[in-house]
């Protein structure tokens, strides 16, 4: 079996994701608002309804935005080999992919608001049949990144 990756994402990458999570868990929120005052305001809810819904919202408000970045931290790894691009991503099932460099046909990188608040991006990865992304590296990282795969699958198609 092959050893894991040896490079990680920027660590700044946990304060983005429980970010982008503490925004998402507004709308559970205001779901769970609805249900209470539709069962004060018109009274045609059961109580459980609008309980139920405060239950799940306040699970998760801790473990999305307090837990699964932590984690998720944790198993992103990459490696950039002269040959193929190494990922290692997920929480519960492991995914290790290896991308030939010479399948490569586009790198790029992105960035939201949130990433750039914390000066991260995203590099993108395109073959002909996927995309893949290493998410949160710092933004130099990512730069350098993309021109050195970029370099490495143009060397591999003038050899073909």
């Amino acid at each position: 079996m092959r050893q894991p990756p040896k490079q990680r994402i920027a660590r700044d990458a946990i304060k983005a994701w429980r970010l982008t999570a503490l925004l998402f868990s507004i709308i559970p929120l205001v779901l769970s608002g609805v249900a209470w005052y539709g069962y004060y305001a018109f009274n045609f809810l059961s109580i459980w309804i609008p309980a139920l819904l405060t239950m799940i919202t306040l699970i998760d408000f801790i473990i999305t935005p307090f837990v699964i970045p932590k984690i998720r931290w944790r198993r992103w790894r990459y490696e950039v080999i002269n040959e193929e691009i190494y990922i290692q991503h997920g929480i519960l099932i492991v995914t290790q992919t290896l991308i030939p460099m010479i399948r490569v046909q586009h790198v790029d990188t992105k960035q939201g608001p949130i990433l750039s608040k914390y000066r991260l991006a995203t590099l993108t990865i395109t073959t002909a049949a996927t995309t893949h992304e290493i998410p949160a590296l710092r933004e130099h990282e990512a730069t350098e990144l993309r021109d050195l795969i970029s370099e490495l699958a143009r060397v591999e198609q003038d050899d073909v």
